[in-house]
């Protein structure tokens, strides 16, 4: 009975070690993930752009971001290789690993492989070009601002950028 018992056991400590091992990786491509996700959320105009964005793991492990429209892949990888940090560190924990261009970038974050996607994108400088909600708020608060409103801005109107 001993024996059968010391069996189990380690088998239960061989799974046991094998779901660890498998966990680590795993938590550091999540964790690349979010901070990749975070930088991304911070750049509201960036965001706003594009349309159909969309995130999948790959089968060698690695995380797929596409959009439509947009700015471009390479805008998209140096803005990630410039603001994934961690602090404390001096360096960037991004960088690209592999071919960089318009429509399609490779990038290693902390060690995880990121391939960007743009699908038909606009590029940055058109973007900013062409009006929007934010630049709309913008012109519409310069003619408010001659003369026409007597109260202060409200909280959701500082919100908005307006």
């Amino acid at each position: 009975m001993t024996a059968l018992r010391g069996g189990r056991d380690e088998i239960g400590a061989q799974a046991a070690f094998d779901r660890d091992d498998a966990r680590i990786p795993n938590a550091r491509r999540y964790e690349a993930l979010g901070r990749v996700m975070a930088v991304l959320a911070g750049e509201a105009e960036m965001l706003e752009a594009c349309r159909d964005l969309a995130w999948w793991r790959g089968s060698d492990h690695s995380w797929h971001i596409e959009w439509r429209d947009g700015p471009n892949a390479s805008e998209v990888a140096a803005l990630l290789v410039e603001r994934v940090q961690e602090p404390g560190f001096a360096g960037s924990l991004a960088g690209p690993a592999g071919l960089v261009t318009a429509s399609m970038a490779t990038l290693d974050v902390m060690g995880v492989s990121f391939v960007l996607r743009a699908v038909d994108p606009i590029g940055m400088t058109r973007l900013r070009a062409r009006p929007g909600l934010w630049r709309m708020s913008a012109t519409l608060d310069g003619a408010v601002t001659a003369g026409r409103r007597a109260t202060p801005r409200q909280q959701w109107e500082e919100l908005l950028g307006g």
